[in-house]
C-alpha cells in the first residue's frame, strides 16, 4: 500500500503514522515516551501491537479484524511502525529491570507484543523478540516465573 492508498482501519492508520490512536496520540509520541510512561501508561499497548482479541485489560482497546491485519502486513509504513514500537520496547526491556520479577503486568505485555509480530511481521521477528527476552531473563537468574515465559514460547511458535 501506498501513502497515496486509503487506510483499511484505524490501527493501520496509527501504526503507518497516518492516524492517531484513541487518546489522539500519533506513533511518534508513543515512541518518544520515557521510561515512567511506557511502564505508567496502561493503554497503548493495544495501539502498537493489535491482537484479534479484545483487551481484559483496557476495555474500548482496539480489536484487529481479519482485512486490517491483512493490510498492515502488505503496508510497508505500517510495518515500519511496528517494527519501531517493538524496539522501543525491546529498548524498555534492556534498560528497566522491574519486568525481571515473579508477577508483572509486562508479562502480559510481552505476550501481547510476540503474539502480534508474529502474526503481522513473521514469526522470525516473534522468535528475535522471544530470544531477547528470556536471554534477559537467564542473565537476571530467571526471576519470571516459568508459566510466564511458557505463554511467551507459545506465543512466538
Amino acid at each position: 500500500m501506498s501513502a497515496a492508498t486509503p487506510d483499511a482501519g484505524p490501527i493501520h492508520a496509527f501504526l503507518a503514522g497516518r492516524g492517531p490512536d484513541g487518546r489522539g496520540r500519533r506513533l511518534a509520541d508513543i515512541l518518544a515516551f520515557d521510561d515512567l510512561h511506557i511502564e505508567g501508561v496502561h493503554d497503548f499497548i493495544q495501539w502498537c501491537f493489535p491482537l484479534a482479541e479484545a483487551s481484559r485489560a483496557v476495555p474500548g482497546a482496539p480489536v484487529l479484524g481479519p482485512g486490517e491485519a491483512a493490510a498492515i502486513r502488505a503496508d510497508p509504513a505500517a510495518l515500519a511502525g511496528l517494527r519501531a514500537a517493538r524496539d522501543r520496547m525491546r529498548r524498555f526491556y534492556a534498560e528497566t529491570d522491574g519486568w525481571l520479577s515473579p508477577r508483572d503486568h509486562n508479562h502480559l505485555r510481552i505476550t501481547r507484543i510476540l503474539t502480534a509480530l508474529r502474526d503481522l511481521a513473521g514469526p522470525e521477528e516473534a522468535r528475535a523478540f522471544l530470544a531477547f527476552v528470556v536471554a534477559r531473563d537467564e542473565a537476571a537468574g530467571h526471576p519470571v516465573n516459568r508459566e510466564s515465559v511458557a505463554f511467551w514460547r507459545r506465543a512466538a511458535a
